[in-house]
């Protein structure tokens, strides 16, 4: 059985669920509306240019997890979904997935993004393994605002990875043989390391990257893959 990897925003998404989330909850009035919309803004376009600080992020991030109570937190999530995620997942994704289903793979979504909002979008996907970087939660399932553990970024996704893949009875032939689809500069550690990368709608700078290395680049935006 091999591994199939897959990034999910601007990925299998055709957005970024994580800037979308933080927009939605400026809408809902969860957050200020302003000073967090413009945090939001910046925190992504560093994303962008792969210089954003994932720690301090993740403080941004959690601390309206923290500030609201866990039943509301998954009523508003229950909106973003309905109301913007299932939009937003690429035409192309729903084939992909299938088709890697069909062939027998493993499929796992590895995210920067945290998985109390990634992990419904898994499930509406189909994909029964996600990585994603942790919200501390306390007993009582109420978020506390700290990050748990490695966070799923650049080279942590690495590290989350091959945690992951402890028990397996060889985890680095499972990474040389897995595939990696994913849109991002900031996956270029990972997609070194799997048998298969596969640059999807790419930034210019994987692209290029992409190009470079002789990888596929493919896009899920305007059809099946």
């Amino acid at each position: 059985m091999a591994l199939a990897l897959f990034d999910l925003d601007n990925t299998l998404l055709a957005g970024d669920s994580d800037h979308a989330w933080n927009e939605f909850l400026a809408e809902v009035g969860a957050v200020h509306p302003t000073c967090h919309a413009e945090t939001n803004d910046r925190f992504y376009q560093e994303y962008v240019a792969g210089t954003l600080d994932i720690h301090e992020f993740c403080r941004f991030a959690f601390s309206p997890l923290a500030e609201h109570p866990r039943a509301q937190l998954e009523a508003w999530r229950e909106r973003f979904i309905d109301t913007l995620i299932r939009p937003m997942i690429a035409p192309g994704a729903p084939r992909l997935l299938a088709e890697h289903r069909e062939a027998g793979d493993e499929l796992m979504i590895i995210t920067a993004t945290n998985q109390f909002v990634t992990q419904p979008i898994a499930d509406i996907l189909g994909v029964d393994h996600l990585i994603a970087t942790l919200a501390e939660e306390r007993e009582d399932g109420e978020f506390t605002g700290e990050l748990t553990g490695v966070p799923c970024f650049q080279e942590g996704k690495i590290e989350r990875l091959r945690q992951h893949l402890a028990d397996h009875p060889d985890p680095e032939a499972t990474v040389a043989g897995a595939s990696f689809y994913s849109d991002s500069r900031n996956d270029i550690p990972l997609l070194e390391q799997v048998g298969r990368p596969v640059a999807v709608d790419p930034d210019p700078t994987l692209e290029g990257h992409a190009r470079n290395k002789g990888w596929p680049v493919i896009s899920l935006r305007d059809g099946p893959a």
